[in-house]
């Protein structure tokens, strides 16, 4: 059975889309730990990052490293942490998230945001990927 994430890849789910390549996608979570929180996943559904093979592992972390530029770029924060956890979806997913403080890192201080901020922060995010 498709994970969630390869189902939200499909467009059989809605997502905020961030960016895309051949192998990797990008959107933000609904869930964020801040404004800006965005998962980088590698289209290829593999469970754990380091079962992943070489070459793709390189690749989704040279795409998140990408797509964390763009958003260090676009949301105000001291920095973008990145954290890899995996135990919610079966599918690799790398957390990019701005951090204004540890709290931010945690996962248990959430943001909510409205369908318009959450555009709006998409946009503001593929804007400096450009």
């Amino acid at each position: 059975m498709p994970s969630i994430f390869t189902k939200i890849i499909n467009g059989e789910i809605p997502c905020y889309k961030i960016a895309e390549d051949d192998d990797n996608f990008a959107f933000l979570d609904i869930n964020p730990n801040a404004k800006g929180h965005t998962l980088c996943v590698p289209k290829k559904e593999v469970d754990k990052l380091l079962d992943m093979d070489e070459a793709s592992y390189t690749k989704l972390m040279e795409f998140s490293r990408k797509v964390g530029k763009a958003i260090e770029a676009a949301v105000p924060c001291q920095r973008v942490g990145m954290t890899v956890i995996g135990l919610e979806v079966p599918h690799v997913h790398v957390h990019l998230i701005p951090l204004h403080s540890m709290k931010n890192a945690t996962f248990q201080h959430k943001e909510s945001l409205t369908a318009e901020e959450f555009e709006i922060v998409a946009e503001q995010i593929r804007e400096q990927l450009k």
